[in-house]
């Protein structure tokens, strides 16, 4: 099938925004760009590094992780260091005789305990804590995927508000050139005066449609500086990720349900619930705990009078009845497991959802590119035989200025055409929960969630987090 190669050069200058030079061309959708352009890949990896929203997700994480090494604190044994001194004054009478004593107690001493048996509390607490934290990796793997997501649509609507924008003002120029050679036959008496009213009033449209392209350019241009980091300079190519789509639907479908961090983060709150019910169940259970204290006092009576004493007490406590409040708390805690396993299933809904949309978005663009494709060919073709059938009379004006607004509008079809294809392709993938920088093989340094969590888990005291602050 033939295809047509419509090429729109475009150098758009505002006085709020730097010189912003793109190259598009439609129809292939090639873009001509230099060696410098910023490509599709390069904006993802910058949005990968820079993006606030992601790096924002990035340290809930780390804040989530700091949240096993607290509860391992329950393994661990905790010691006070508590001292003393006051002032003592007596007054009175000893063996007949009045008199004053003043003292100067002290002491000082050490206390160590060391939790025995809590219930199995701290290792389901623990536990509960790493399901968390997995099922937060599987959202900041979501909002990777969204923030890169927002990043295809961005750029390829930088690329086509631009073309879109360029068309116009190429249909401005045909448009005055048009009333320049009306105004000239009316003179020559060959048209009316209704044929030169037809011809402004389409040339305001035009300068209209121009305005309204600009405003969109400059939105574009506000959300590219927003998702990516930078302002859009000269961008190249921007194509499909066909070679990450399945050959089928139903392919997609399995992908999604089985790797969709939605579903996984879904999946891993059910863990850290059903661990809460082992939690709330260890208040059930007896408390075992050992304590040792040495202790020094100086009380100060007689000269050098002082004294040392030392426990080792074991304590055991048994719950019999507190009121039943722990009872509502398992019970809870069960509630809780439940809603959370409904939530997978609203997920897995979702997900498939999203999925079979996504699909039905990308099958239907590329039928719209070929159409688009078509109907380009076919009204240049309408316009070259209006405009010699007006030459000889056959046609009027408005036939003209109508026949250019159909191929003016068919381009612009074709420009969204090409952008939703590529942009289909990686919302396809997207619902799948793909579009990751490891899937994409993105230039940008890979962020591992996992190395924070093994820099702090085993710590056992530093106020300093694992990059210097």
């Amino acid at each position: 099938m033939s295809r047509v190669a419509v090429e729109h050069v475009a150098t758009i200058r505002f006085p709020a925004f730097n010189t912003l030079s793109i190259s598009l061309l439609i129809s292939g959708v090639l873009v001509v760009g230099s060696a410098k352009s910023e490509t599709l890949e390069g904006a993802l990896s910058r949005a990968y590094q820079a993006n606030p929203a992601l790096n924002a997700a990035r340290a809930n994480l780390r804040v989530v992780d700091e949240t096993v090494n607290r509860f391992q604190a329950g393994y661990r044994p905790t010691a006070t260091i508590a001292a003393d001194m006051g002032v003592v004054q007596f007054d009175g009478r000893t063996a007949g005789r009045h008199r004053i004593r003043t003292t100067i107690p002290s002491g000082a001493g050490v206390t160590v305990n060391q939790t025995l048996f809590d219930g199995f509390q701290t290792d389901n607490r623990v536990r509960s804590a790493e399901a968390t934290v997995f099922g937060t990796r599987e959202s900041l793997r979501r909002a990777e995927i969204t923030t890169l997501f927002n990043a295809v649509q961005i750029y390829m609507s930088v690329l086509s508000d631009t073309a879109t924008l360029e068309l116009q003002r190429n249909n401005v120029a045909v448009l005055e050139e048009q009333l320049y050679q009306t105004r000239y036959r009316f003179r020559a008496g060959e048209v009316t005066r209704t044929d030169i009213a037809q011809s402004e009033a389409r040339l305001a449209g035009a300068r209209s449609q121009v305005a309204v392209g600009e405003a969109k350019l400059r939105a574009s241009i506000g959300l590219y500086r927003q998702v990516i980091g930078v302002e859009p300079r000269q961008l190249a190519p921007g194509r499909p990720i066909d070679r990450h789509v399945p050959a089928s639907l139903d392919q997609a479908i399995r992908i999604g349900l089985e790797e969709h961090p939605q579903i996984l983060a879904a999946r891993h709150a059910v863990d850290a619930a059903e661990l809460q019910v082992k939690v709330a169940e260890g208040a059930l259970y007896p408390q075992a705990q050992l304590s040792s204290a040495v202790q020094q006092r100086f009380d100060q009576r007689s000269p050098g009078d002082s004294s040392i004493s030392g426990s080792i007490v074991g304590r055991v406590n048994m719950p019999f009845y507190q009121g039943g409040a722990e009872y509502a708390l398992i019970r809870q805690a069960k509630e809780t497991v439940s809603q959370t396993r409904f939530l997978v299933e609203r997920d897995r809904d979702t997900i498939r959802a999203s999925i079979v949309q996504a699909w039905g978005n990308l099958e239907a663009a590329r039928g719209q590119v070929l159409a688009a494709q078509e109907q380009v060919q076919a009204n240049e073709t309408a316009l070259t035989g209006v405009r010699e059938e007006a030459r000889v009379g056959q046609r009027t004006t408005l036939d003209v200025l109508n026949a250019q607004q159909e191929l003016l509008n068919a381009r612009v079809d074709l420009i969204l055409a090409q952008r939703n294809r590529v942009v289909s392709s990686y919302d396809v993938v997207q619902a799948m929960g793909r579009l990751t920088r490891h899937v994409t093989s993105l230039p940008a340094p890979l962020y591992s969630p996992r190395d924070h969590l093994a820099q702090v888990r085993d710590l056992w005291f530093g106020v300093r987090t694992p990059d210097g602050r």
